[in-house]
């Protein structure tokens, strides 16, 4: 008896560790591919006055002014970032997802949510150091056209953590933690769609192609972002944080600052301001969920088959 609830222990532990490392490789090899347009992204989010909208003109823009490595500029720091949270995010969601299972009545949209919210949580509190300073890094050198914006002059990940907690305090790193943790509606929904969509599409049994994991994935991810570009728009200002005089570098993301932000964003450039980079950014995380999704589901598929995991669950 002790020696089953033993092997259940370590079975649980091992197959939510596959999800994790799966959910992290997919994540930075499908962010690898497109990641480009994450640049492009980040610079209309945050550099509101280039009036370029287009992202391939935006991306030519860019390797013009900048150079062509600049559009991997922050590679890196954003990977590693993307890595851990996607880890955090996939164990603590499939956690969340075998105790339900275990528990009394069956899967739908409202546990996903509920699970895809938690799990958003515990990431953002852990990882959002992380996102600030590879947001930093990723902008470092670049051409702004908005005066207002100053840069940084960090030596790698480890030489920016050191000089915001010096200059800014350590309160610095969690910049825009608010807008993060309303955000977690994001990657929720996302879960929630994909995981619905996946029910329906397996029904009876049917094997999944990995087509139509890849359409899965594009539509989750689309309706997501769509719901919720606009506070991401906020999120980026307030991570990056560089502004010249005008105190905004001190921003952490109180309710009232992100209301003011958002109203500054209105005022400036009308409420269509708020979607500035939406096509960069579906682009960039459709494709990227889309591709994440497929070599997450490769990956868990492949090891489970390999060392017959599947086959003791069903014992």
């Amino acid at each position: 008896m002790s020696d089953n609830g033993g092997s259940a222990v370590g079975l649980f532990a091992y197959e939510t560790l596959v999800h994790a490392v799966a959910g992290a490789m997919g994540s930075v090899t499908a962010m690898s591919v497109f990641f480009p347009l994450d640049t492009a992204k980040s610079r209309l989010q945050v550099d509101e006055k280039r009036k370029s909208n287009s992202t391939p003109i935006i991306l030519a823009e860019i390797a013009k002014e900048e150079g062509l490595q600049s559009l991997y500029r922050g590679w890196f720091p954003v990977i590693s970032s993307l890595c851990c949270s996607n880890f955090v995010y996939f164990y603590t969601f499939n956690t969340l997802k075998r105790l339900a299972v275990s528990g009394p009545g069956r899967p739908g949209p409202g546990k996903d949510l509920l699970m895809g919210v938690v799990a958003g949580v515990v990431n953002v509190v852990l990882t959002t150091p992380m996102w600030v300073v590879n947001t930093r890094l990723k902008l470092q050198g670049a051409k702004f056209r908005n005066e207002d914006l100053q840069q940084t002059q960090y030596n790698g990940i480890f030489d920016a953590f050191s000089q915001i907690i010096a200059n800014e305090g350590v309160g610095t790193l969690w910049n825009g933690t608010l807008a993060s943790l309303i955000l977690v509606l994001n990657p929720a929904m996302q879960f929630m769609f994909y995981e619905a969509l996946k029910r329906k599409a397996g029904r009876g049994g049917k094997k999944i192609s990995s087509a139509e994991i890849f359409v899965i994935g594009a539509i989750a991810k689309a309706i997501a972002t769509t719901a919720t570009y606009p506070l991401q728009t906020i999120q980026a200002i307030l991570r990056f944080g560089q502004y010249k005089g005008d105190g905004k570098s001190r921003v952490t993301g109180s309710l009232s600052n992100i209301f003011s932000l958002f109203m500054d964003r209105i005022r400036r450039n009308g409420v269509l301001g708020l979607y500035k980079g939406l096509e960069a950014k579906l682009l960039q995380t459709v494709l990227t969920a889309a591709l994440m999704f497929v070599v997450y589901e490769k990956i868990t598929s492949a090891t489970f088959r390999v060392m017959g995991l599947n086959k003791k669950l069903k014992q």
